[in-house]
């Protein structure tokens, strides 16, 4: 395993390459291409494109998929833990935590990259994960092989990689409450577990946030905690008013409750309902703003206050937005799924 880690040490290249250069979402790379000149499988989704290679003489085969950018959960270790239980824990099932490289840093990305072991068809495997983080974005290149044939594709396809800087325009809110319209929608923040003792074992879990606004001035908010040393699930359920005034936003709530549930097999999915709380009703103003990003046409909600509060968390804005959490448009998969 060690060869993965020496691998995964790679920094984004400013090199010119002689091969045909491809852009997806933030990220211009050169394709890889085996030997024999047979070419990779491509396949090319809404969230991902995907090269994938087999050899049926030996068995062997590789994956590498880059993964559109997404928001950034406010750090590179925050971003990579994120990342490598979305697209690692989940797809490959590991046993074993990542041996992780320390952090690089190249033209405002941080970089850091990890690698482990997993069985695929009773066969060793190994699984690498790169992930940048800058500019309030995430971006991931995953690869996944039986054989270490194909470590040189991979590393050629990294060593390859130029990064875009997104551009953001910021919406400026004025006026009166007929700005509704303008955060109208579900919007939503997620992080892992950042606690030394989840950091040190290896068991992070997450913690999702949503803000649904709707026109009539009511909103709903939840919160699902996964962790992997509790067996339970905590969703926080919270609903009442918001009013706007030039760009600031107060959330009115009018009742906020905790409940306990079973973990499903173990998973985070919902089980038995165990116990229900009140929580404390924290009222709030916001300053918002809406930053649109071209590069991969999303626009998020930036909300911002003097301090923390208990129903958003920690800040998660980093150094561009200060005292800030920034929620974007989840996706499908990414949307808090209530209890039946």
């Amino acid at each position: 395993m060690k060869k993965i880690i020496c691998l995964s040490i790679l920094c984004i290249s400013a090199a010119t390459s002689f091969a045909q250069k491809e852009t997806f979402d933030l990220v211009t790379y050169t394709p890889p291409k085996d030997s024999l000149s047979i070419g990779w499988q491509k396949d090319v989704r809404e969230t991902m494109v995907n090269y994938s290679f087999t050899n049926k003489k030996n068995n062997s085969w590789c994956q590498i998929s880059i993964i559109k950018s997404t928001s950034s959960k406010g750090s590179i270790d925050q971003d990579f833990e994120s990342e490598w239980q979305e697209l690692v824990v989940k797809n490959y099932k590991p046993t074993d935590a990542p041996q992780l490289n320390e952090v690089q840093e190249a033209d405002g990305w941080k970089i850091k990259a990890g690698g482990t072991k997993f069985t695929f068809n009773n066969n060793v495997a190994m699984a690498l994960l790169t992930t940048m983080s800058g500019f309030n974005r995430c971006v991931s290149i995953v690869a996944a092989t039986n054989s270490q044939d194909y470590l040189k594709d991979i590393e050629a396809l990294l060593a390859s990689v130029d990064l875009k800087k997104p551009e953001t325009i910021t919406q400026p809110v004025t006026g009166n409450n007929s700005n509704n319209a303008t955060i109208i929608g579900t919007w939503g923040i997620s992080a892992s577990d950042q606690s030394s003792y989840a950091v040190n074992n290896g068991i992070n879990g997450y913690i999702s946030r949503q803000y649904t606004f709707n026109a009539n001035g009511t909103y709903y908010f939840y919160i699902k905690t996964f962790q992997y040393v509790l067996d339970k699930l905590l969703l926080t359920k919270e609903n009442g008013t918001y009013q706007i005034s030039g760009n600031n936003i107060t959330i009115i709530p009018q009742k906020s409750i905790i409940e306990a549930w079973s973990k499903k097999d173990g998973t985070d999915n919902w089980g038995k309902l165990l116990n229900t709380q009140n929580i404390t009703l924290e009222n709030q103003t916001y300053q918002f703003t809406k930053h649109y990003f071209p590069g991969i046409h999303e626009w998020s909600l930036v909300l911002q206050a003097d301090k923390p509060t208990n129903r958003d968390g920690p800040f998660n804005g980093g150094t561009t937005f200060s005292n800030a959490w920034i929620y974007g448009i989840p996706c499908n998969k990414c949307l808090i799924k209530l209890p039946d």
